[in-house]
């Protein structure tokens, strides 16, 4: 069992704006120890922090992501969008980890070939893959570690036990080093079975102190929070506790 969690910082943590270069610098100066944020590939496949392919643009119409370039992107939004490699610099300076939450499957070569190119395939993880993401990032670049994101709906429609098991073997033969989780799925029977098995529990998102003591004691690996300051001062008592 953790002794205490690794902080992930939230895109858009302590009141920033989600996917912006202020909300990874705010997370870095509050303490987190990963920094989250969405990504997705722009049509001439550079990797930026965005949730949506949709963008407004200054102009009041909508554009689609994935079908302009950097560009043209720029061009026309008011504000420009942050480059993934902006944001790794950032990272790689700091010392810390990013954690990549990937939107579509078209970013798993784009981001690959970045940490291959800023020397950061130890510093950087994938998340938003569920099963078929997992296993196409295994194929194409197997130098990225990942977490497999939690099918909830399976959770649903089968027994507790049987959704583990599941999880786990999908975890396995993708290749994945740990599981990303809703806090809300977390049991002690997960944990258990994910640390025999060799995997990690990253869980998200958790906001509220109380929610925060209780998954930080029962041991998992990371917790993603937008209320980084919060978290660091629970861990930092923890650590006091202990030692």
């Amino acid at each position: 069992m953790n002794a205490v969690p690794l902080i992930t910082a939230h895109t858009g943590c302590m009141n920033t704006p989600d996917n912006s270069l202020l909300s990874i610098e705010t997370g870095l100066a509050n303490g987190a120890d990963i920094i989250e944020d969405d990504i997705r590939v722009t049509r001439d496949g550079i990797p930026v922090l965005s949730h949506d392919d949709a963008v407004r643009l200054a102009d009041g119409s909508m554009g689609r992501l994935s079908q302009m370039t950097i560009s043209e992107l720029n061009e026309g939004l008011s504000i420009p969008i942050v480059k993934l490699e902006q944001a790794l610099h950032l990272v790689r300076n700091s010392g810390k980890t990013m954690n990549l939450d990937l939107k579509a499957d078209e970013c798993i070569e784009p981001v690959s070939e970045l940490a291959k190119k800023l020397d950061m395939l130890g510093r950087v993880f994938l998340s938003g893959c569920e099963a078929d993401r997992a296993r196409k990032a295994k194929h194409s670049s197997p130098g990225l570690r990942k977490l497999l994101n939690v099918n909830a709906s399976l959770f649903l429609a089968s027994s507790y036990a049987e959704a583990v098991l599941q999880t786990l073997q999908d975890a396995g033969s993708a290749g994945c080093f740990g599981i990303n989780v809703p806090y809300r799925l977390v049991e002690p029977y997960l944990l258990e079975q994910a640390a025999e098995s060799g995997f990690q529990i990253y869980i998200w998102t958790v906001d509220e102190e109380k929610e925060m003591r209780l998954y930080a004691g029962m041991g998992v690996h990371s917790i993603t929070t937008r209320n980084v300051a919060d978290l660091v001062r629970i861990k930092k008592e923890m650590l006091a506790e202990g030692s």
